[in-house]
């Protein structure tokens, strides 16, 4: 063979080798959410970048101790998770790394990411009152901190203390209102309780529309799930039950996040950050709230379906960042006051 052909051939074979490479790109998500939820928007991710999106799924403490184990031999990229709490203890045990996305910080309220990049709100929920149709009239609602009057004694409906979403929810309020008055308020809370707490945020809505109380606090997506179940037990339970907005005459109704960081040791930072980038797009905040029944964090994208129909509303602004840097004081008042 002429050294003109081998050369020929060498770049022809190094031109072969950079497609198949370019081809094989993948990026690799550890996730909490189910893998059919998130399905729609990582195969659009592919569809638009040709990059391979790989998922492992496991509840969100397991995920962490995988990430510690594994170290610096760790095949994660992202990791992606619900609720800015426990975004925090990923961030406070080194899971994560500081990303620059202009993309990002544009796309996204300064409330609802982390300051320093290390994570990113990517859909949003509210945390609510359901009341019951029958027992309850909208006008004797009001605001979260309301709820603790005697008047709701035997009334409310609530998970455990132990449970993120409540972490979070009294995290705001110490914020809000100082530890004192916040303490005060889960102490009524508490006090007003019509069962123990079980079950989740979907048991809360169900037991309201059972008559066991005639109150719930709980995510706004659960709701949702119940209108829109294949179960017609489930869909007539939650025609029962109706959904309040608190606090819109002051701060506005807690949220929080579904979000993800770029893990620490991420083989494909590059393709991780594409990912983050596509699912704050236009697109993909449109499929994410349609799949997850959860408001778009980038601001002037509408909720979708059944979402939109629960209509606008103040959102509480304060950082997630700040609330979550108050779980542990939170905890601490849930045992005080006998919140189990």
């Amino acid at each position: 063979m002429s050294f003109r052909r081998i050369i020929a051939a060498s770049a022809a074979l190094a031109a072969l080798l950079t497609v198949h490479a370019a081809s094989a790109a993948e990026v690799n998500i550890y996730s909490s959410r189910q893998e059919h939820l998130i399905r729609p928007l990582l195969d659009a991710f592919t569809k638009s970048t040709g990059i391979t999106v790989n998922v492992v799924t496991a509840n969100d403490d397991a995920l962490a101790e995988r990430l510690k184990t594994e170290g610096a031999n760790s095949p994660a990229d992202v990791l992606l998770t619900v609720d800015a709490g426990r975004l925090i203890r990923a961030d406070q045990a080194g899971l994560f790394q500081p990303i620059k996305s202009p993309v990002l910080e544009a796309a996204i309220p300064a409330s609802l990411r982390d300051p320093k990049g290390n994570w990113y709100g990517l859909s949003m929920r509210a945390r609510v009152i359901f009341y019951s149709k029958e027992r309850v009239k909208p006008d004797e609602l009001s605001t979260y901190e309301a709820l603790a009057d005697p008047k709701w004694k035997g009334r409310i409906c609530i998970r455990s203390s132990s449970n993120v979403y409540n972490q979070s929810m009294l995290s705001a309020l110490i914020v809000e209102d100082g530890a004192q008055k916040a303490e005060a308020w889960a102490k009524g809370i508490a006090d007003n309780l019509a069962r123990p707490p079980a079950g989740g945020d979907r048991d809360q809505i169900l037991a309201v529309a059972a008559g066991a109380c005639d109150i719930a606090i709980a995510n706004t997506y659960y709701y949702a799930g119940l209108l829109t179940s294949s179960k017609e037990e489930d869909k007539q339970s939650a025609q029962k039950v109706a959904l309040f907005w608190p606090n819109q005459s002051g701060r506005g109704a807690h949220v929080n996040i579904s979000g993800a960081g770029v893990t620490k040791n991420a083989p494909h930072k590059a393709e991780a950050v594409k990912l983050l980038e596509f699912l704050v797009s236009d697109e993909a905040q449109k499929l994410y709230a349609e799949a997850v029944y959860e408001f778009p964090v980038k601001p002037g994208i509408a909720p979708a379906g059944v979402v939109a129909g629960f209509g606008k509303f103040k959102a509480d602004t304060l950082s997630l960042a700040e609330i979550a840097n108050h779980q542990a004081e939170a905890i601490r008042i849930f045992d005080r006051v006998g919140w189990r």
